[in-house]
Order: C-alpha cells, then sequence, then structure tokens
C-alpha cells in the first residue's frame, strides 16, 4: 500500500456520486474552510476551489466514475490524488457513514498523509484500455453461448456436435434439434455468436491500430513472451501502461495477482491477505501465457514437471504464470527481448 504524502495548506476531500459531490475542504490545523454538496459541475466546484487553488490537493475515493474529476483538475491545474477504494478502510469501516461523513474522512486522510493512492490512468489511453476490457466482456458473453448450445445439444442426447465456434459447424446445426422450440433457441444463440464475431473482430483490428500508435515498441516486444500474441499482448500494454510505477518486482507480481499474500504475527502465519486486490485482468493474461506456453514446448514441460516435484501438482501452474510475470517486468524495464535459455536457467 502507498500513500499520498505530499503537503499542503488545503486538502479537499470529495465525495463523488453520478450527480452531485460532496466537498469538504480542511488548512493545515484541520479547520474546515468549506464543507458542503455540489452538482457534478466543473465550473461550480472551480468556484469553490478558486481561493484555495495556490496550495490545494483534490482527493477522490476511485468510483467507477472519477474519470471527469481527474480531468478537471489536469486542466485547473490542480493536484490530484485517487484514493484505492479496498484500502480506505477508514471510510468503508466507519460505524456511522454517509456522504458529509466520507468527503471529511477523505479530506483528513489527505491532510494527515494516510491517503491510500491509487494510479490514475492517463487520459491518452484511458478509453483504449476500457475498450479492451469491453472486448473481453463481449468474449466471455460468446463463450455461454458456445456452452449453451453444446448442453442443450447434450440435454437431449443428441450426435456430437463440433465445435461451435467454427463457422462450418454452426451451418450444420440448422435443423439439428428435433423439437422446433429448441432449435429456434439454439438458433437465436447462433445468430448472437455472428453477431459477437463481426463485433469482435473490428475491436480487435481498432485496438491493434492504436497499440502501434501509443506504444508499438512495447507491443512488439512483448510479443516476444512466450504465448502472447495480438491480445494477450495489448491486456498486458494497456494494463499495466507505465512499468516504472512499479520500483520492485514484488509491487508488480503482487499487483498482478501472481502471489498469495499471507499475513502474519509474532512470526506465525495468520491466514491469506486480500487476494482480489490487484488486477484480475493481469492475473488471466499471465495464466493464459503459462498454458500456452506449454503447447509444444519439451522445454517448458520439462520446467513444469520441476516445478510440480517441487510445489506439488495444483500450484507448479500458478507458479509458471508468476515467473512469466517476473520476466514481463524485467523485459520491460530493460527493454530487451525474451531469452528463453535465461527462462528456463533461473
Amino acid at each position: 500500500m502507498r500513500f499520498y504524502t505530499h503537503s499542503f495548506a488545503y486538502t479537499c476531500g470529495i465525495d463523488l456520486h453520478g450527480r452531485s459531490i460532496y466537498a469538504c475542504i480542511l488548512d493545515r490545523e484541520g479547520e474546515k474552510r468549506f464543507h458542503r454538496r455540489l452538482p457534478c459541475d466543473g465550473e461550480k466546484l472551480l468556484r469553490v476551489l478558486e481561493p484555495f487553488r495556490g496550495d490545494l490537493v483534490v482527493g477522490v475515493e476511485s468510483t467507477f466514475n472519477w474519470y471527469w474529476l481527474a480531468d478537471f483538475c489536469e486542466e485547473a491545474e490542480i493536484p490530484f490524488a485517487l484514493g484505492h477504494a479496498q484500502y480506505m478502510k477508514a471510510v468503508h469501516g466507519a460505524k456511522v457513514g454517509n456522504d458529509r461523513v466520507d468527503s471529511y474522512r477523505i479530506a483528513a486522510l489527505l491532510r494527515g498523509g494516510t491517503f491510500p493512492r491509487a494510479y490514475v490512468y492517463p487520459k491518452e489511453m484511458r478509453a483504449t484500455r476500457d475498450l479492451l476490457r469491453r472486448r473481453s466482456f463481449f468474449v466471455r458473453k460468446r463463450a455461454e453461448l458456445y456452452a449453451h448450445v453444446q448442453n442443450s445439444n447434450l440435454q437431449y442426447n443428441l450426435a456430437p456436435i463440433g465445435k461451435v465456434a467454427k463457422a462450418a459447424t454452426r451451418e450444420e446445426l440448422g435443423g439439428h434439434f428435433p423439437d422446433p422450440d429448441l432449435q429456434l433457441s439454439v438458433d437465436a444463440d447462433l445468430e448472437l455468436i455472428t453477431a459477437y464475431d463481426a463485433v469482435i473482430s473490428k475491436l480487435e483490428k481498432s485496438l491493434k491500430r492504436r497499440a502501434k500508435v501509443h506504444d508499438r515498441a512495447t507491443f512488439e516486444l512483448l510479443k516476444t513472451l512466450p504465448g502472447v500474441g495480438d491480445i494477450l499482448g495489448l491486456t498486458v500494454l494497456y494494463e499495466i501502461h507505465d512499468i516504472d510505477r512499479f520500483p520492485r518486482v514484488q509491487e508488480f507480481v503482487s499487483y498482478a495477482r501472481l502471489i498469495r499474500p499471507v499475513n502474519t504475527s509474532a512470526g506465525k502465519a495468520k491466514g491469506s491477505g486480500k487476494a482480489k486486490i490487484g488486477n484480475p485482468h493481469l492475473r488471466w493474461a499471465f495464466a493464459e501465457a503459462a498454458a500456452l506456453f506449454l503447447r509444444g514446448n519439451d522445454e517448458g514441460k520439462k520446467l513444469l514437471a520441476r516445478l510440480e516435484r517441487r510445489y506439488g501438482k495444483g500450484k507448479a501452474l500458478s507458479v509458471l504464470s508468476a515467473k512469466i510475470g517476473r520476466a514481463t517486468y524485467h523485459m520491460m524495464r530493460r527493454r530487451t527481448v525474451f531469452d528463453p535459455k535465461r527462462f528456463l536457467a533461473a
């Protein structure tokens, strides 16, 4: 956990909602200078902040709609701090909570240097990252349709069908199901799958073009990793953005959910920590990369066998994912391509 420790004469804590905000401004002594509800209007907010702009920081919890406020502060040249929602226990864990109280607590955390900091993703690449995540959402929905077609076939113990992902298989399913309502249900699935195919293909082409504009060198560098193609390369590129924000490799693998957090007290383990804090998209990308690394790779399978003897079969693949994550970190920091000999020997 990292804290926002910069000192300012005034700290503004904002409890942000869809149509309104509750702002609280504290001075160095902790006295309230402003504490009121406002609409989500940049001009009105700027008028409130104007008397304090000379030495002011604005802080907000990382809710779904923080983008516009970060952009507003950047345009107004006001320092902005984004709070990690899961670490802000002083807000969520309080006995009493409302907009007025929460805005004051956010301002107090900023003033005291205990504001848990989250990464403010730059607006130039933010929409592309969100588009990539939207593409993943569509892929999952398409997979659900694949599964429903196969399950419908198994429910009635009909002749096996091929992979629904193949267009040729989908063409053969016309009239495959004897019940007309079941056939209509499957036809609806197939129509949606065809529509998803077109949308996903369009998004992927656009994402690859944008990656070459934003950071072509890093995108091509990432694709030298074993098992990493366009989609996994895009995911790693846009979910990390700036590898220098992780001073140590341990911080990176923790962020990517590649290690298991453990709580200790007096030298004794007290269970695992909050395993869901971090980036699930990177966790998925490195897990996929590990599985693809083993495909047709005899040396990779030997490495997995060694890991299985040391860590057990259930944990070996996770260890391999973490190993690929560490290799990615060092590649991006050193700007070097993947070295398979060094990877297998380490």
